[in-house]
């Protein structure tokens, strides 16, 4: 029997949830969370191989970015649930701890499939993310251009940033050319959108 913990913030779509995994002979909701600080100490308790964790609310997200769960319980696999995501995101998701990640708006028997998967020892990836992060392409840019640009975006000043990132107001705006040069914007504003668009960002 696979032993599944469901964790997800609203409790329609957890009942929802929990219910199409519980008609299958072999997999068992062994406890429910809504990311309240709860999870860790129900999986803990309940000991689930597979922990179907919802990220589109900031107690997903920070849950499945901490690393926690998967220190404390290494055998219990984490397969992401979000209703959309960006190639960036989607690989972060996948370099930390998460080892699948699905669509909450996939067909039902995906869900079952992906847990099964991940019982197996496979990775399992929406279909639907998959296109998507294969037609974005790679980031063009380097660790330090993704910084600058998203400090730009938040609207901070050339010299903050310079300030922020121990850098000269002119090699900031070095990294301004060069990420518009890049991206193929008409300008920052331009390269702000096509790189958010795009998920470098």
């Amino acid at each position: 029997m696979i032993r599944v913990l469901l964790v997800e913030r609203t409790r329609l779509v957890r009942g929802a949830f929990a219910a199409l995994l519980s008609r299958e002979d072999d997999i068992e909701v062994v406890a429910e969370a809504d990311g309240n600080g709860e999870v860790l100490a129900r999986a803990l308790v309940y000991r689930p191989d597979v922990a179907v964790i919802g990220v589109d609310s900031p107690e997903g997200e920070e849950i499945a970015v901490r690393g926690e769960l998967r220190a404390r319980l290494p055998d219990c696999r984490m397969l992401l649930m979000m209703a959309s995501t960006t190639p960036e995101r989607l690989r972060r998701m996948l370099d930390l701890h998460a080892a699948g990640v699905i669509s909450t708006n996939a067909p039902p028997d995906r869900l079952v499939h992906g847990v099964r998967k991940l019982v197996r020892g496979q990775r399992f990836v929406d279909p639907e993310f998959a296109l998507a992060a294969l037609d974005a392409g790679a980031n063009p840019l380097t660790p330090r251009e993704v910084e600058v640009l998203r400090l730009t975006a938040d609207g901070t000043p050339t010299r903050e940033i310079a300030e922020r990132l121990c850098l000269s107001a002119a090699t900031v705006r070095n990294h301004l050319s060069a990420i518009t040069r890049k991206t193929g914007g008409r300008n920052r504003i331009d390269a702000i959108r096509i790189a958010t668009e795009s998920g470098w960002v």
